[in-house]
């Protein structure tokens, strides 16, 4: 199914850049995440983050459709409760704020209303949705952790263009492999989840 998906997303990218020019831009976002692990062991809250780089948008002229995709540095977590738990806290490991510092690189299909008799011109919503591939570049202290080098996410969220140039939206992150485990139980792993709003500026 994920195979399916990134093929038309490939697909439609190729179609789309022979019809349509490209708009990119800085951008910057908040995030509010948390870790969800494949068993309720540990409890686990959520930190906010933050997010920065570049997007570039390619739509099909007079239909609305697109893609957009970007390259950002994103820091994002989750507190978790290492140390109410004897396997880590007769160690020395305590409750913590795990800290993880993340290269991304976003490809959404989009959908924008660009048909509104010129009022798209002024404020024009959109949708979105797609898989964002993740390189891990860093993290803080976490000695009850590993990391693979990177994972996969899915994200979806809506949106709106102002003025043909500012765009804000908001959404909802999951992890669709895991992002930790832990080094002392085998088989306990983590995915990240959470939401996060954005603002970009289109030239």
């Amino acid at each position: 199914m994920f195979r399916k998906f990134l093929l038309l997303t490939t697909l439609l990218a190729t179609a789309i850049a022979a019809s349509a020019e490209l708009r990119w831009g800085p951008m910057v976002g908040v995030n509010f995440s948390t870790l969800h692990w494949k068993q309720k062991l540990a409890k686990t809250g959520g930190l906010t983050g933050g997010q920065a780089g570049i997007m570039g948008e390619l739509m099909i002229p007079g239909i609305g459709f697109g893609i957009d995709l970007g390259l950002r540095y994103n820091l994002h977590g989750a507190h978790v409760n290492f140390g109410d738990h004897e396997i880590w806290s007769s160690t020395g490991i305590k409750n913590q704020d795990v800290w993880f510092h993340t290269l991304e690189i976003p490809i959404n299909l989009k959908f924008k209303w660009t048909r509104m008799n010129g009022f798209e011109q002024y404020l024009a919503p959109f949708i979105f949705g797609g898989p964002v591939f993740n390189f891990t570049v860093g993290t803080n202290e976490q000695p009850a952790l590993e990391h693979p080098g990177g994972y996969v996410a899915m994200q979806c969220g809506l949106g709106a263009e102002i003025f043909e140039r500012y765009q804000l939206s908001a959404g909802y992150s999951w992890g669709i492999s895991y992002q930790a485990r832990t080094i002392k139980l085998d088989n306990y792993s983590a995915q990240p989840r959470g939401w996060f709003i954005n603002a970009a500026y289109l030239f």
